[in-house]
């Protein structure tokens, strides 16, 4: 029976999407700004310009998806050969490839993942306002009254990495949370694993979670640090945990499980969907880990298996901290790193390589950036074609649902991409 394999590299866009201008996002284009800046600033031996370096993405399909999706070539090609020569024949795209636009109403991770597996987000999240004591007071007490805190710190939309080291001290010498916000739909609390403790956090996060429901929001994340003295704090991404609002419809995951199949979630994947719809939790964090945990999963799955992978870094460490540079590497090295999973897939297994949304690190601010995913399918089941343009994110879950011959989805419109 078939498997489908998911791994989305977190706010990897490929082009503005017809909208993008509402959210002021239009020009925005994750890749081809990667590509551009890379180019202009790595130099091989020669003098010339070191490209990004993405042979086996290229080969499924992504320089076409982007040329789909802008209508213009990339600038600088992507650069090298492909390390699986199967995967080219005669140099030709062995894989379907398109760009997909979002119908949801954010830019958010929650609605980019969702609306992928079949649940668009046809309503507004709600969000905290960009000023100083951004949360509404009535919460702010209650997190402390419930919480029994001295009080809290912070009460801003801030960088995780930089609110940390501005009033870490302060926190450790207080017992005062750090709590704050983003341009997302979302409350974190960083705290010190040891003075605060890491369990103490969590429960802290289940109590906010439940009181900022009436504000609609869709996160609350727990952001514990290490150190001792500023500029020396740093996040613990491996225990980092997500409180996310559950989806409102039933999705591809819920309808797999329910029809007696697996997901088994890598990464970040089970706290996006609540932890509902999940048979199997592989957690991880930053690229190497995630990419090993994905093999894992693949190698344990039995079929009719969804292992879903989201690969954070790409968002939290690059783009939202306007990385170009990292980004791009990051890029390389899963790509460098792809064969590998390549080499696992069995004769009925789909491998999907999407993203959730964009963040172009040559972008202004901070934010997500609306653009149009890449949607690159391959398998020995898969025909190589380009497919129409995708005008929901659904279409992918849909698709993949009819592959794994479970219950339709209420959204999106399958693709027919089989040999």
């Amino acid at each position: 029976m078939a498997r489908v394999i998911i791994t989305l590299l977190d706010s990897f866009g490929i082009g503005s999407a017809h909208d993008a201008a509402a959210f002021g996002d239009a020009g925005s284009d994750t890749l081809g700004h990667i590509a551009a800046w890379m180019a202009a600033n790595r130099k091989n031996a020669d003098g010339s310009p070191r490209c990004l370096a993405l042979p086996n993405l290229a080969a499924l399909g992504l320089e076409t998806a982007h040329k789909l999706s802008t209508g213009v070539d990339l600038a600088y090609p992507l650069s090298g050969e492909p390390l699986r020569d199967d995967v080219l024949d005669g140099g030709r795209v062995q894989a379907a490839y398109t760009c997909a636009e979002e119908v949801s109403k954010g830019k958010d991770t929650l609605s980019g993942h969702w609306e992928i597996a079949g649940v668009p987000v046809d309503f507004d999240w709600g969000y905290f306002p960009d000023q100083p004591k951004c949360f509404p007071q009535a919460l702010v007490d209650a997190i402390i009254k419930e919480g029994n805190l001295p009080g809290v710190l912070g009460e801003k939309l801030a960088s995780g990495t930089v609110i940390i080291q501005e009033l870490g001290e302060e926190h450790r010498k207080t017992g005062k949370p750090i709590i704050y916000s983003s341009a997302d739909s979302v409350l974190q609390i960083a705290c010190h694993e040891e003075t605060f403790g890491l369990e103490r956090l969590y429960e802290l996060c289940k109590l906010s979670f439940e009181l900022v429901k009436p504000y609609k929001i869709a996160r609350v994340i727990a952001r514990p640090f290490v150190g001792n003295r500023a500029g020396a704090f740093e996040r613990v991404a491996a225990h980092r945990h997500d409180y996310a609002v559950p989806a409102h419809e039933a999705t591809l995951l819920d309808n797999l499980v329910a029809a007696g199949g697996s997901v088994y979630a890598v990464g970040k994947i089970a706290d996006i969907f609540a932890h509902r719809g999940i048979t199997k939790h592989y957690p991880a964090a930053g690229l190497d880990r995630i990419f090993d945990a994905t093999l894992l999963a693949v190698k344990d799955a039995p079929d009719q298996t969804l292992v879903f992978s989201n690969f954070v870094d790409f968002d939290s460490s690059f783009g939202h901290r306007r990385d170009p540079l990292g980004y791009g590497e990051g890029l390389e090295y899963y790509d460098g790193r792809l064969p590998e999973l390549l080499a696992l897939l069995q004769p009925e297994d789909v491998l999907l390589v999407t993203a959730d949304h964009g963040c172009d690190p040559t972008w202004k601010g901070t934010d997500h950036t609306r653009e149009k995913i890449p949607v690159l399918l391959y398998g020995s089941h898969v025909k190589p074609q380009q497919i129409p343009p995708f005008r929901i994110f659904s279409d992918i879950g849909q698709t993949l649902a009819a592959h794994l011959k479970v219950k339709p989805l209420g959204h999106g419109t399958a693709a027919d991409i089989w040999k």
